[in-house]
């Protein structure tokens, strides 16, 4: 990120909350502490402060601990938010410089130290109000310690501590957390980059499928895709891709809204996620388009023209794959159009990710769809709703590929 600001936003990445505040140009992120040795390097009088684990208000702040909180990319994700009077700030500019580390407490695991530091713009000495300067880090299950100092370039210093105990509800257990118990990681903000390799499933025909995703915001009216829209559709495809009975992979991504396709891939080993977001770059939410604006029934006809040129082309996939946020069009994918595909020998599945599924607890337009074929229906709304959909997901498909072997007398 080449701004952080006094607000990372860190609710925004895992619950949903949209935030907005004044955004200072940060010298660097907020990065893990080290050296050539391995050891991080820090002043004496830091580690002191550290050390003590006291509270210190030399310069004015209070701090929040927030409660670490599971994502969808199945890391647990905490972090702290810290309130400064802007009058403590105000004068010529200044620097803020936060260290902190975190420690596991079971004995075993060492110290992870933590450095941001944010240039502060001149500040009117009358300015009121507050400042709100949030971090945040990953871990894995465990319980912690966290030790954490603020200084400004005249050396004035807020501190605190506290503890933090990241650890999965009853009804998450099942769920394989993706940082090992007691591991403390940088947050990892950028939310397309390459998947590690995956030690798949030695067949003769692996699992094959197709995935057609809707990459669109939460909120239909929205201008930009936010990285709460993209965090949990692209936790879907990671989810899919990392499953070991799966070898083949057909991505389109699409935008309903635009009536156009994004980015497609097929028949791939692997999903190339560097390239879905550069192409998701070229997305225009915000722009009107009087012709569109015309047709109101384009957006609809373009989801019927999509699922038949999809379904009719490329080698045929053993599951089709729908996902994206509930798609309300003016109307529905006539059954007429549907029928003319014919239907399918392949099961056909939609993950919906909803947030609010309260909200709108009725059925969209690609549900609709995805019903005509006699499919399955998820509600994406939590981590576990993801793991157990797929889960559940990959069992069927697998069962369906052996039914139409045993069906065509083919060895199993």
């Amino acid at each position: 990120m080449d701004k952080l600001g006094l607000v990372t936003c860190f609710l925004s990445r895992v619950m949903g909350v949209l935030c907005a505040a004044l955004i200072l140009p940060a010298l660097s992120a907020q990065t893990i502490l080290q050296s050539s040795s391995g050891s991080p390097r820090i002043f004496n009088t830091d580690l002191a402060v550290l050390e003590a684990g006291e509270t210190r208000n030399d310069l004015p702040c209070s701090v929040t601990p927030m409660k670490p909180v599971l994502g969808f990319d199945l890391r647990f994700h905490s972090g702290y938010e810290v309130s400064v009077p802007l009058r403590e700030l105000a004068g010529s500019e200044n620097l803020l410089t936060t260290l902190f580390r975190v420690t596991p407490q079971n004995g075993s695991g060492e110290p992870v130290y933590f450095i941001q530091r944010i240039r502060v713009p001149a500040i009117v000495e009358d300015a009121k109000g507050d400042a709100s300067l949030q971090g945040s880090f990953d871990l894995g299950e465990g319980k912690y310690k966290v030790d954490w100092l603020m200084r400004d370039r005249s050396e004035r210093v807020c501190s605190s501590s506290w503890d933090v105990e990241a650890v999965l509800s009853a009804k998450d257990k099942p769920l394989e957390v993706a940082l090992a118990p007691n591991t403390v990681a940088a947050a990892e903000f950028e939310q397309f980059q390459e998947e590690p390799p995956v030690q798949r499933v030695a067949e003769d025909t692996p699992l094959s499928v197709k995935v057609l995703i809707n990459f669109a915001p939460q909120r239909s009216n929205a201008a930009t895709l936010q990285p709460l829209d993209t965090s949990a559709l692209v936790s879907i495809l990671r989810t899919i891709s990392r499953d070991p009975r799966i070898g083949k992979f057909s991505i389109v991504a699409f935008n309903l809204h635009e009536r156009r396709i994004v980015y497609r891939q097929e028949n791939a080993d692997r999903i190339d996620f560097p390239a879905i977001g550069r192409a998701l770059e070229s997305l225009q939410l915000g722009t009107i388009d009087l012709q569109r604006l015309s047709d109101k029934h384009g957006e609809t006809e373009f989801l019927a023209s999509l699922i038949a040129k999809e379904v009719r082309e490329g080698p045929q996939p053993d599951a089709l794959i729908f996902a994206g946020p509930k798609a309300f069009l003016a109307e529905n994918v006539a059954p007429e159009s549907l029928k003319e595909v014919g239907q399918l020998e392949y099961p056909v599945f939609y993950m919906n990710y909803n947030l609010n599924p309260q909200a709108a607890p009725w059925r969209d337009t690609i549900s609709h769809a995805v019903r005509f074929f006699k499919g399955y229906e998820y509600t994406i709304t939590q981590p576990r709703d993801l793991w157990f959909a797929v889960s559940e997901m990959v069992t069927r498909i697998v069962k369906s590929k052996h039914g139409r072997r045993a069906a065509a007398g083919a060895p199993l």
